[in-house]
């Protein structure tokens, strides 16, 4: 099976960013974006899907945190278009459920070729610290619009935001893993009735 790696640049006026992805990698991650919280929870994609991911981004916080979140969901979903490939021999659909103490969030996914994200997660609180956590729906849209991927994100229960948030990155971890896990039983096959995704 060829490397299932990418490694993308992505540089504008207000953010400079560089993407490294290893889909078939061990749950390795290394971050500097100047976005603490956001990178904590980069770590959860990372370690529950089984994903090696380097992330470095330069941008303009001293503004605020949205630039770089939703650029860094961008060239995230860049990355891992490029890293997945012509997609044949992958599950393509996967989903989990995550419960975190008080928090419980489901995560479906679909390497589908047509970006769509729906998102309910009623936060407690507009703030976790010092991070507005109305800029991960930014993150997700961003991931989303150029992975070219379906994605549902439900959270079912919490009182606890930052419980709710991290129930919801464990949850997208562990749903793409599944997602993009090559199936021994469709090896060569793309696994939809056009033949295209």
């Amino acid at each position: 099976m060829a490397a299932r790696k990418a490694r993308v640049e992505r540089n504008t006026l207000e953010t400079q960013i560089t993407v490294e992805i290893d889909l078939d990698g061990t749950g390795k991650s290394s971050f500097e974006t100047g976005v603490p919280f956001l990178e904590h929870m980069m770590e959860q994609i990372a370690r529950h899907g089984l994903v090696d991911l380097t992330i470095k981004c330069t941008g303009d916080t001293h503004i605020d945190d949205h630039h770089s979140v939703e650029d860094i969901g961008i060239t995230l979903g860049q990355a891992f278009k490029e890293a997945v490939g012509d997609k044949k021999g992958i599950r393509r659909y996967g989903h989990s459920y995550v419960p975190m103490d008080e928090a419980l969030s489901r995560v479906a996914i679909d390497i589908s070729g047509r970006p769509g994200l729906v998102m309910d997660v009623p936060y407690t609180r507009a703030l976790v610290g010092g991070f507005d956590v109305d800029l991960f729906e930014e993150f997700f849209n961003g991931f989303v619009n150029h992975s070219m991927v379906t994605l549902h994100i439900d959270n079912l229960k919490g009182k606890n935001t930052h419980h709710q948030i991290e129930t919801v990155f464990k949850a997208f971890g562990r749903a793409l893993r599944m997602a993009i896990e090559m199936d021994d039983r469709m090896a060569g096959i793309t696994p939809s009735s056009k033949g295209l995704l």
